[in-house]
């Protein structure tokens, strides 16, 4: 049974683009919007999917969808000054039915419904849970341009979307950020400020934020 409302966020301002608008830049045979709407309409856990973005993105958006049969798409809003504001734009459109919101990074369309799926089953589990994937890289700390630290490879993960929350636990998150004026840039740092644990559920490293012209590309290489 779908318990799950994505949010996908879309509200950004471009600017390592060039003010290219990537949410609609083609990819596949439609658009970067489009190959992710895709993947979380084929997901059985995915009950609605919210859209949050710039107005002058709504239409097209709809017609993106219309053209690529997304029927689950029940929303789209506009966005905030901050993604935190923008998500709770999304948050006010939520269904009552809904169990468990999840989070999604709309320029992230190369997610495979499968790693959707798994990630939901875990926030079932724990409350919360997020994708993502270990570090490939040594990672140094560093400080007016001196190394002043190396942590350990082994415990360092990369973040990626969707993050997936119990409502309730979610809801008394976004409260807590407005009660005491935070503003946070990742959901699971909104979720674990309240004491909330978050699972991370390991993805696959294709799973790329397209912030770049060369970002499609890559995107377009793995896609094929």
């Amino acid at each position: 049974m779908p318990d799950t409302s994505v949010i996908l966020v879309c509200a950004g301002n471009a600017s390592r683009m060039g003010g290219i608008n990537k949410i609609l830049m083609p990819l596949k045979d439609t658009t970067v919007i489009g190959v992710c709407m895709s993947a979380f309409q084929n997901c059985p856990d995915i009950a609605e999917i919210i859209i949050v973005t710039k107005e002058e993105n709504f239409q097209p958006i709809r017609n993106i969808a219309d053209d690529l049969h997304i029927s689950k798409l029940a929303h789209i809003t506009k966005g905030g000054e901050t993604r935190q504001q923008s998500v709770m734009q999304g948050l006010k459109l939520v269904s009552k039915e809904s169990s468990y919101i999840a989070v999604h990074d709309g320029a992230r369309p190369l997610v495979k419904t499968e790693y959707i799926s798994k990630v939901i089953q875990d926030a079932r589990v724990f409350g919360g849970a997020t994708l993502g994937v270990p570090v490939k890289d040594t990672i140094k700390v560093v400080d007016g341009g001196l190394i002043t630290d190396t942590p350990p490879r082994a415990s360092l993960w990369i973040t990626q979307t969707p993050q997936v929350f119990r409502k309730r636990l979610y809801f008394e998150a976004v409260d807590f950020a407005l009660e005491h004026n935070l503003d946070f840039t990742d959901d699971c740092q909104l979720v674990e400020a309240v004491g909330g644990k978050i699972y991370m559920t390991q993805g696959d490293y294709t799973n790329i934020k397209i912030t770049t012209p060369e970002d499609r590309e890559i995107a377009e290489v793995l896609l094929s």
